[in-house]
């Protein structure tokens, strides 16, 4: 059996990511535009909480499993990058070609933020439990929640993007950890 490749990991589940976003796009369009970015932490928080409640009671009666929730958060937490540089709109206002690009910008970062902390913890979190990933996603959104009702009067946090990267990569190495 050959050595795990993170990169290469990372980079398949950000291509199945995409393929998501891009077929998501074409039945919705960039419909996502009109979400406030609150709401938007609103619907990271559901998704998180609904890993949780099935790493806990072990059941799911809409017959979906965590690796597709932390998937949403992948793409979720994408969107939120987009809408904190972009700023919400109250019409659809980006093609599904500008969309993409948006998206694959901020894939690309949150992979090179990856690649420099993996280095960093020498990939502590292939020892780590997959619920710890979750327990840290939904650390990250209530410190989101925070921030946003500091409207950007923090005294030394980091920023909504920084945890929403962190989101991203957790919510990565879920699918990862996860997959059949």
């Amino acid at each position: 059996m050959s050595e795990p490749n993170t990169q290469q990991e990372f980079l398949d589940v950000m291509a199945e990511c995409h393929e998501l976003f891009a077929k998501k796009l074409h039945d919705y369009g960039a419909s996502w535009r009109i979400l406030r970015p609150s709401s938007l932490t609103d619907q990271l928080f559901i998704k998180a909480k609904r890993i949780r409640s099935l790493e806990i009671t072990g059941q799911s009666l809409v017959g979906e499993g965590i690796r597709p929730e932390f998937i949403a958060l992948i793409n979720y937490g994408i969107v939120g990058l987009i809408q904190l540089g972009k700023g919400y709109a109250d019409t659809v206002d980006l093609n599904a070609e500008e969309a993409l690009k948006l998206y694959d910008r901020h894939a690309k970062e949150a992979y090179e933020l990856m690649t420099k902390k993996n280095h960093d913890y020498g990939e502590a979190w292939r020892d780590m439990r997959v619920s710890s990933y979750t327990d840290f996603i939904l650390t990250k959104i209530e410190r989101v929640k925070e921030l946003e009702d500091l409207q950007d009067n923090a005294l030394v946090s980091e920023g909504v993007d920084a945890n929403y990267m962190d989101i991203i990569n957790y919510a990565v190495f879920g699918a990862i950890r996860l997959k059949v």
